[in-house]
């Protein structure tokens, strides 16, 4: 009961509905696009293990993955989990890096390719529907904290060692999920600023969730 009444002051019923239906449409998602992208690359040769691998290189279906853990974890906020990502530094977190997910896909990555069918589908969920309702939901219902500016700076932690795990597993597989981050490619000198230009937007952006953070605490009855 007392779990209940947490999670009803935290969310309200409008906020209920918001959590239900974005943690709904995450999911699916996510078990969209791996429903059927693993027949898709087995029947390429991919093996069985190889294609896991090279689902969760993806930093789409990573974050995707972990907003989905998140918001389904807040139903209990009670519990270990659920303490732990109703943290606002975790929840602002999370919120930055699936806006970095929308922004680079439809600003950047959009015109590359054209799926059709059920992969437009996964697509659009992965890359627009689900940033946009995560976005929403962590305005109006995520608790927000007075966070100091450099904060943004431990955000950066994901981001690094994803790509430090790219280009080792590129160096070794000649495998990379993201065109712009391909050194066989662009050579290590194009791939180095463009790593940087992500970090600075990481940067940036994280920066912007801090001051939303800060106003959303000063208007706060």
């Amino acid at each position: 009961m007392e779990q209940n009444k947490l999670y009803n002051n935290y969310t309200g019923k409008s906020g209920k509905w918001l959590h239900i239906a974005t943690v709904s449409v995450l999911w699916f998602g996510l078990i969209l696009q791996i429903a059927i992208a693993i027949p898709d690359y087995l029947q390429k040769g991919r093996t069985p293990g190889g294609t896991l691998v090279q689902l969760f290189s993806y930093f789409t279906i990573l974050v995707n993955l972990l907003a989905a853990i998140c918001l389904t974890a807040l139903f209990n906020i009670n519990s270990r989990l659920g303490k732990y990502f109703f943290q606002p530094i975790v929840l602002s977190a999370i919120a930055l890096y699936i806006t970095i997910v929308g922004l680079v896909y439809n600003l950047i990555l959009r015109g590359l390719w054209h799926p059709e069918g059920l992969f437009r589908l996964a697509d659009e969920l992965l890359h627009s529907v689900n940033p946009a309702l995560f976005v929403l939901y962590w305005v109006l219902y995520a608790p927000k904290a007075n966070l100091k500016w450099m904060q943004a700076l431990s955000w950066l932690w994901f981001p690094f060692i994803y790509s430090v795990y790219v280009f080792i597993r590129g160096s070794i597989s000649h495998l990379y999920p993201y065109p712009f981050l391909n050194v066989d490619n662009l050579g290590v000198s194009k791939v180095a600023v463009n790593s940087l230009l992500m970090l600075i937007a990481f940067l940036l952006i994280g920066f912007l969730f801090v001051w939303l953070n800060r106003i959303a605490v000063k208007r706060r009855p």
